[in-house]
């Protein structure tokens, strides 16, 4: 029965983007992160990213994006993928999945069109710089 399903909440575990220099591009570029502000390490970790919206009054979106961490350790981060600066004008969606014991959590994270950028920059815990949250 669907009422017998209990789904847990995701607390202190989000996404943030931050800008970093690129020696390969020879620029600042935004890179996210998985960030595990909690008391457990969290296991089996699946991150699936894509892109989409209007742009011009077209539709696009990207090809979907996925990434898998045997483990992050309670109060780190592991930087999941860069954000080309092409699809900063879409949302950008990342969809993360993990265990922590034999619980299933999984909560959909989405950065809306144009809100990653320095102005609406903040400091992200445990990597104590500047960047974008979504929580």
């Amino acid at each position: 029965m669907k009422k017998d399903i209990i789904i847990p909440e995701v607390e202190n575990v989000f996404i943030a983007v931050v800008q970093e220099w690129s020696d390969d591009f020879m620029e600042k570029v935004w890179y996210a992160y998985l960030v595990n502000d909690s008391d457990f390490n969290i296991e089996s970790v699946m991150v699936v990213s894509k892109a989409f919206g209007t742009i011009d009054g077209e539709m696009k979106k990207t090809s979907l994006l996925r990434h898998a961490f045997v483990e992050v350790p309670s109060v780190s981060v592991v930087k999941i993928e860069m954000v080309e600066k092409s699809v900063l004008a879409l949302n950008n969606e990342f969809m993360v999945t993990y265990f922590i014991g034999n619980t299933l959590y999984d909560k959909k994270f989405i950065f809306k069109a144009h809100s990653i950028h320095e102005d609406f920059s903040e400091e992200v815990p445990i990597l104590f710089v500047e960047g974008i949250m979504v929580k």
